[in-house]
């Protein structure tokens, strides 16, 4: 896993932590994995003016945008946050100890399946009365994607971004190319771009993430939301119709893909786009920070992953979601209500988004006057979506993600043909990790 943040970019750089929701698997994120030490908490929060809270923040940006957000609760409640900050990949090693022993009263995390996992082992408390007073700041797919197995709230989120698939505005314009809305009209523009002598989509493999991303992407278009969320989960089979479906729409592309894409990191498959070599990049936002030239920035634009099945149409978009929970067993359960209360505000995001615009705000009611185009362009994808899923190394189990899906992945684009092999393999895989917690 890179430390993307040494980028020499122009454009605010989003931190290790932001990249990390989106970059699968280098640094284990926590899920059901055996543990070398124990990460206790700060355990100062007996004191009702007081509340604890752990925080993987450890990189400047987000640990100051973070502090600036706590001085404010501060200043407007009286109650003290004391910040208990370790190194991000520490942190996330170390997070099932650090729950099950004596954590700090809050602590920042991710939502969807990483949330639910520790929901369903009773590692957190439900916050059904904060969502009370902050429900109306949110999306219904924001809500949803902060619920429990079990129904209930767990997870307040603060900031998100999409992936989508970007181009340049200047080579549309150039050879006549319009937006494709449907996989037909993706297919015939991927065609057109190679006659033209493009790459018709940028791509790199080497960290092993990216590949996850294309496969959500055409999964749940394919597929649809819930089938998409129970084959993360491991409740359905890899090796059922529907996930060859996935694999035949990708076999179908892969000769459009840039040749080599398991030797070359995602950077160098962004300078395609940044120099006009290829034509489209499916990835996150944070594809900008290759973009140090302003102009060149100004020209960057994108569109939502088109539509394979019309009952699916576009409804999901891929957001990985940063935000907070409450531990099993607060010491200061008021103050820490009053702080997550606090935290789903327009005013806390507002905070955090004036020293990290490489985000943007989970909550609809956010002030978006200030966001660069592309996000507002974020904004209004997300906010639109009826469902948001957060990228397959969150969405999943972490050891079978790195271990399983990064390598399956990769051998797929080496050699498509041998699928049905791949399939079979990860599920028998799938099978023995998800048989142990």
């Amino acid at each position: 896993m890179h430390d993307l943040s040494s980028s020499g970019s122009s454009l605010p750089v989003p931190s290790r932590r932001t990249l990390l929701r989106g970059m699968g698997g280098a640094a284990l994120l926590g899920a059901g994995i055996p543990l070398l030490s124990a990460c206790g908490g700060s355990g100062s929060s007996a004191d009702p003016k007081t509340v604890s809270l752990g925080s993987n923040s450890s990189d400047a940006v987000p640990k100051k945008a973070f502090a600036e957000i706590y001085a404010a609760f501060t200043k407007k409640s009286g109650i003290k946050v004391d910040v208990n900050t370790k190194d991000h990949n520490t942190f996330q090693e170390q997070i099932n100890s650090y729950l099950q022993g004596t954590p700090d009263d809050v602590f920042t995390w991710f939502a969807g399946y990483r949330m639910q996992f520790f929901a369903s082992k009773k590692l957190a408390t439900p916050i059904d009365d904060v969502w009370q007073k902050i429900g109306g700041n949110f999306p219904e797919a924001m809500q949803k994607l902060s619920k429990g197995e079990d129904g209930k709230y767990y997870f307040v989120p603060l900031y998100t971004y999409p992936w989508a698939v970007f181009y340049r505005k200047s080579v549309f314009a150039q050879h006549g190319y319009k937006v494709p809305t449907t996989w037909d009209d993706f297919v015939a523009l991927c065609k057109r771009m190679q006659k033209d002598g493009l790459v018709p989509i940028a791509f790199g493999d080497k960290d092993a993430w990216p590949a996850m991303g294309t496969f959500d992407q055409i999964n749940f278009r394919t597929n649809g939301y819930d089938f998409h969320v129970e084959l993360m989960a491991g409740k359905a089979s890899w090796t059922d119709p529907k996930v060859r479906k996935v694999f035949d729409h990708w076999t179908e592309i892969l000769p459009y893909h840039q040749e080599g894409a398991v030797g070359r990191t995602w950077q160098d498959a962004a300078q395609t786009l940044v120099a006009k070599k290829a034509g489209m990049y499916l990835l996150g936002t944070f594809v900008g920070q290759q973009f140090t030239n302003k102009a060149d920035l100004d020209d960057l634009d994108f569109f939502a992953f088109p539509e394979i099945d019309p009952q699916f149409g576009q409804d999901t978009v891929e957001a990985p979601t940063d935000g907070f929970m409450l531990s099993k067993a607060p010491k200061n359960r008021d103050g820490a209500v009053k702080l997550l209360e606090y935290l789903g505000t327009p005013e806390a995001e507002q905070i955090y988004l004036k020293a990290d615009s490489s985000v943007v705000a989970a909550s609809t009611k956010a002030d978006t006057s200030s966001y660069t185009a592309l996000q507002k362009k974020s904004f209004e994808m997300i906010s639109g979506a009826k469902s948001l899923t957060q990228f397959m190394d969150r969405d999943s189990r972490p050891d079978f993600t790195s271990t399983v899906m990064q390598p399956a992945l990769q051998n797929f684009v080496r050699n498509p043909k041998s699928v049905d092999s791949i399939l079979s393999s990860i599920e028998r895989q799938k099978k023995t990790i998800f048989a142990s917690s």
